[in-house]
């Protein structure tokens, strides 16, 4: 019997590839045998995980892609097809936040947030999504969401909003796409423990924080692996516009 979960045949990029979970994206894909695209601003380290996964005996190629530049997002695109062949799968990663009541965030902070987590995913789907179509070949856009497109916290509006976009971004372009028979969908992480957030959780606050989980714990990167495993291969291939949540029931409180 074949296996359901199978990437072995695809071509993944992945955007914001250098750390957390795009990192851990990369890693689980390219075992699993995909060819996987590692794209990021910093380069340095996308070349230590594409020769970390080179090392394991996968194919792996490191591009560099600022999402906030769609003149960019093309000229990354192109040079991961010329290393690795026609992109199947794009896994829109690259988001950043910034920590501030409504009040104080500028005007540079909301369009540095709104830049990186909603106008660059939009843009670089529908650059993919038209390479795609020109080739006639079947797609598979997979956005990243979070929790906090659904719910709210504190200090975090223009990410809230950012997220939020993404959900309707992810059901928009999953209707228009559909016929051309390419998927879009979205995963909802919840709060996951990764390089850049690792310290905050031995703090009260972060503490305080995870009593509010009903599973009470912070998830761990690989806690994804399964969800990312099921949107990037045929396994949802009766699924566009959908998000699936990970969050160890976050949303349920």
């Amino acid at each position: 019997m074949p296996d359901l979960f199978d990437v072995s045949k695809e071509i993944i990029l992945i955007t914001g590839a250098s750390q957390g979970l795009g990192r851990q994206f990369a890693r689980v894909l390219s075992a699993h045998g995909a060819a996987v695209v590692l794209a990021a601003r910093q380069t340095g380290k996308l070349k230590n995980l594409e020769e970390e996964i080179r090392g394991r005996g996968g194919r792996a190629a490191a591009v560099e892609m600022d999402v906030t530049d769609t003149s960019s997002i093309a000229r990354a695109i192109d040079a991961a097809e010329a290393a690795l062949g026609p992109v199947t799968v794009l896994i829109n990663n690259a988001g950043i936040a910034i920590e501030k009541l409504a009040i104080d965030q500028t005007e540079a902070d909301w369009d540095a947030v709104i830049g990186a987590n909603l106008k660059g995913a939009y843009f670089a789907a529908t650059e993919m999504a038209r390479r795609m179509m020109a080739r006639g070949q079947e797609g598979n856009i997979v956005n990243v969401a979070s929790v906090l497109g659904f719910a709210v916290m504190k200090f975090l509006s223009p990410y809230t909003i950012s997220k939020a976009g993404i959900v309707q971004a992810t059901k928009a372009m999953a209707l228009e796409l559909a016929g051309s028979r390419i998927r879009v969908n979205a995963l909802a992480p919840g709060y996951i423990d990764t390089e850049m957030n690792h310290d905050f959780w031995a703090t009260p606050a972060g503490e305080r924080l995870t009593k509010r989980i009903p599973q009470r714990r912070i998830g761990a990167e690989s806690d994804l692996d399964g969800a990312i495993l099921l949107l990037a291969s045929s396994a949802s291939r009766y699924m566009t516009g959908s998000v699936i949540t990970v969050d160890g029931g976050f949303l349920l409180t």
